[in-house]
C-alpha cells in the first residue's frame, strides 16, 4: 500500500485519570523526510515506561498519547536517502526514533545519549508534530534508529528487545560481561529477565537477585547460576566483594532498598549500573561515602542503546537461539497488559498483535 495512504491509527490516552483505558483515534504522523521509514506495525512490546508515561509518573503527557516503544512491523515506504531498507522488510524500532546526528555522542555511535533525541513517543519535533508510539497501524522513523530482524527471531520475540533486551544488553556489554566475569542482576521482570538471558548467553555467572519466592525456579531455567532470595536477613553477607557488574533494573525502590548491602557485593572497583527509571518522586535510596570508598566500587547509569549494540544483541539472539519469556495478547487488550504489568502480574513481558488495520 503506498505510503501517502496508510491510515495512522492507533490507542490513545485521552484521560489521565483513566490511564489504562485506552481510545482508538487518528493521529498525524510524522512529516515523511528522505532518510525516513515507514512501517507497518505487527506487534509492539509493552514497557514499564509505557506506564510511567500513561500514569504521568514522569511527569503530564502530550494528550492524545499513543504509547509503545518495541516495535516490529514491514517496511511499506521508504525516503529517497535511504540507504539500509527496501519495502517489505521486516524490522524494529525501540524507544528512539531520532536525534541531531551532529553531536559528538551521535558521531561516536552514542546516538543514544544525543540531548536533541527524539523519544519514540510523546516528543515533539521542531514542526510541532507530537511522535507517537506503536500501540498502533504505522510509524515513520529515521533509518538510523531502524533495525533489521533476522530471519530466525520471531517478530513476536524480537518486539520486546527493542527496548527491555538493548536497554540491558547495552550495559553489560559496556562493562565487560562475558567469561571470567560475575554478574548480578536487581529485578527479574521484563528488563531483568532478559539481563539474565543475556548474560548467560555472553558467558558470566549470573547472580540473580529477587524477593518474589514465586519466581525462583523460572529464573533458574533462564539460566541464572545463583538465585538470592532479597527478602532473607543478610542475604548479601556472604556475597561480599563478589561481583564485576551488579546490573538493577528496579523502577521502583523507597527508603528501604538496602542500597549499601547490594553495594558491599561488587569486588574492586565493580560497577553498579542502573536502567531502572522509577517515577520522578521515587529517589534512588541514600547512600554514604562509606558505601563506596571501601571497594572503590562506581555508581551509573546507562540508557537504551545504540544501533550499533543493537545489532549485535540481535546477532547474539540468532547464534544463540535467545527467545524471551512473553505472554502475548491482541491491541484491544492492551489495558489488561497495562494493568497487569503494573501489578507484576505479567511472566516476563507482554507483547500485542496490531487489530487495527
Amino acid at each position: 500500500m503506498p505510503g501517502e495512504q496508510t491510515k495512522f491509527l492507533g490507542y490513545a490516552l485521552t484521560d489521565p485519570s483513566k490511564w489504562h483505558d485506552l481510545k482508538v483515534i487518528e493521529f498525524k504522523p510524522k512529516t515523511f523526510e528522505p532518510q525516513d521509514v515507514e512501517i507497518s506495525i505487527t506487534h509492539c512490546g509493552v514497557c514499564g515506561s509505557d506506564v510511567h508515561t500513561l500514569t504521568q509518573g514522569w511527569g503530564e503527557s502530550k494528550l492524545p498519547l499513543v504509547v509503545g516503544h518495541e516495535i516490529i512491523g514491514t517496511v511499506t515506504r521508504v525516503g529517497d536517502k535511504v540507504t539500509e531498507f527496501k519495502i517489505g522488510d521486516r524490522v524494529g524500532v525501540g524507544a528512539q526514533r531520532g536525534s541531531c546526528l551532529q553531536c559528538r555522542e551521535c558521531k561516536d555511535d552514542y546516538e543514544n545519549y544525543c540531548t536533541n533525541s527524539i523519544e519514540t513517543y510523546n516528543s515533539q519535533y521542531p514542526d510541532g508534530v507530537v511522535a507517537q508510539g506503536g500501540y498502533s497501524t504505522a510509524i515513520r522513523a529515521h533509518q538510523r534508529f531502524v533495525f533489521p530482524i533476522p530471519d530466525e527471531i520471531e517478530s513476536r520475540y524480537a518486539a520486546s528487545m527493542m527496548c527491555a533486551g538493548l536497554t540491558v544488553y547495552s550495559p553489560l556489554k559496556t562493562h565487560g560481561a562475558g567469561p571470567g566475569k560475575k554478574v548480578g542482576i536487581m529485578g527479574i521482570g521484563g528488563l531483568g529477565h532478559y539481563a539474565v538471558l543475556w548474560a548467560k548467553a555472553m558467558g558470566a555467572e549470573v547472580y540473580a537477585f529477587t524477593h518474589d519466592e514465586s519466581k525462583v525456579e523460572d529464573i533458574k531455567k533462564m539460566g541464572a547460576d545463583h538465585v538470592i532470595n532479597t527478602g532473607k536477613k543478610d542475604f548479601s553477607k556472604d556475597l561480599t566483594r563478589t561481583l564485576d557488574i551488579l546490573l538493577s533494573t528496579r523502577d521502583v525502590f523507597g527508603d528501604s532498598t538496602p542500597l549499601g548491602e547490594y553495594l558491599s557485593m561488587l569486588y574492586v572497583h565493580g560497577r553498579f549500573v542502573t536502567v531502572g527509571i522509577p517515577d520522578v518522586d521515587d529517589t534512588l535510596p541514600p547512600i554514604h561515602s562509606f558505601d563506596l570508598v571501601p571497594n572503590g566500587c562506581l555508581l551509573g547509569g546507562s540508557k537504551i542503546g545504540s544501533k550499533k549494540e543493537c545489532l549485535e544483541m540481535l546477532e547474539l539472539a540468532r547464534s544463540k537461539g535467545v527467545k524471551p519469556w512473553i505472554e502475548e495478547l491482541p491491541m484491544r487488550e492492551v489495558g489488561k497488559a497495562l494493568q497487569n504489568l503494573k501489578d507484576n502480574k505479567v511472566r516476563y513481558r507482554y507483547v500485542v498483535k496490531q487489530d487495527l488495520a
